[in-house]
């Protein structure tokens, strides 16, 4: 029995040796190396339906799901409130995160991710709760209509009229209208810098900062290297994304203009400064980046992160540790833009 026991041991921590050596082969890619934890999700997660295999309100569902599982607890706010405020077409939906007491404190406005149809105030309650925190900041986090019920410029035109309201009702919800930023992620970010632009371009409200994560800055293009290297193997991929573009922007011409596309846009000065998050395995990456450099380009100060081994959506996964450091350096950034 004496002798038994060891060979057991020896045995069993073979094994876990093996398993381990297993799992870590997991990291390995031909585009890079994955970080473990990612890797171990990835393999875990189960694949997205396909494009159009299932109902825009069931992807929407599945999505909630996902942010669920993968979502610490709700980090304790001062204040949340939902409400609605007018919209160019009916009532917008938002959610108003207050960190601590206090009037006056900054104000980001936040648009969700979702490919332009699948996100919600619920999805990213979790990256508002952290910004909100991080920054000292109030959060006013934006439902706006979504494709293919809303195809664009409804989602542009609500997130414009939701930053407007922002700034004319300033002193209503305790916010300073002088320290003023928007931000979101992957569609909303592409929102985000849409919004910077028209009020630049339209003479709206005067903003200190946009915060672009994994941005979608080109609708009409998938030559990156980024999208050949990545856009079959990894989230979103491009038969998903061409899916969401034609249901977003049915009209080819569109894709062009500058309030779809921001990449295109003839001129990016006198913008806002800016940070720029992306993902080294994400096929938006190139795109995000080429948007700081045309911002750089500029004469706009905007810094540029790309975090490595992750992938699209890393900043919304709290048990990532990637996502809370990236929600850490984006909070940080909001805090020094509002304190100029």
């Amino acid at each position: 029995m004496k002798k038994v026991l060891p060979m057991v041991a020896a045995c069993l921590v073979v094994l876990l040796l093996a398993a381990l050596g297993v799992v870590y082969s997991w990291t390995f890619t031909p585009h890079g190396k994955l970080d473990l934890e990612v890797a171990i999700s990835l393999k875990l997660t189960p694949e997205w339906p396909a494009p159009g295999s299932i109902s825009v309100e069931q992807e929407r569902e599945e999505l909630r799901k996902m942010f669920e599982r993968f979502s610490a607890d709700p980090i304790p706010m001062q204040r949340v409130v939902n409400r609605t405020i007018p919209g160019p077409g009916g009532e917008i939906p938002i959610r108003i995160y207050q960190p601590v007491p206090g009037d006056n404190l900054p104000i980001l406005v936040y648009f969700h991710g979702g490919g332009f149809r699948i996100g919600d105030l619920d999805t990213h309650d979790g990256i508002c709760r952290a910004l909100a925190l991080g920054a000292s900041a109030v959060v006013v986090s934006v439902d706006y209509r979504r494709a293919p019920e809303h195809p664009f410029p409804a989602a542009v035109e609500d997130c414009y009229a939701a930053t407007e309201w922002v700034f004319s009702n300033a002193a209503d919800i305790g916010v300073d209208s002088t320290r003023i930023a928007v931000g979101g992620d992957s569609a909303g970010g592409n929102l985000a810098a849409v919004t910077a632009l028209k009020a630049r371009d339209l003479g709206g409200p005067g903003l200190v900062f946009q915060l672009l994560v994994y941005p979608a800055t080109d609708l009409s293009s998938y030559d990156t290297d980024s999208w050949k290297d990545l856009g079959t193997d990894y989230f979103p991929t491009r038969e998903w994304s061409e899916f969401t573009r034609e249901q977003y922007t049915p009209h080819q011409a569109d894709r062009t203009r500058p309030w779809a596309s921001p990449l295109l846009a003839s001129d990016h000065s006198s913008l806002p400064k800016a940070l720029v998050i992306t993902a080294q395995f994400d096929p938006l990456r190139d795109e995000g980046q080429a948007y700081a450099t045309k911002l750089r380009s500029a004469g706009v100060e905007a810094r540029h992160i790309r975090y490595e081994g992750v992938p699209h959506g890393f900043f919304g996964v709290s048990i990532f540790r990637k996502s809370q450091q990236a929600l850490n350096q984006a909070a940080a950034a909001l805090e020094e833009a509002f304190s100029q």
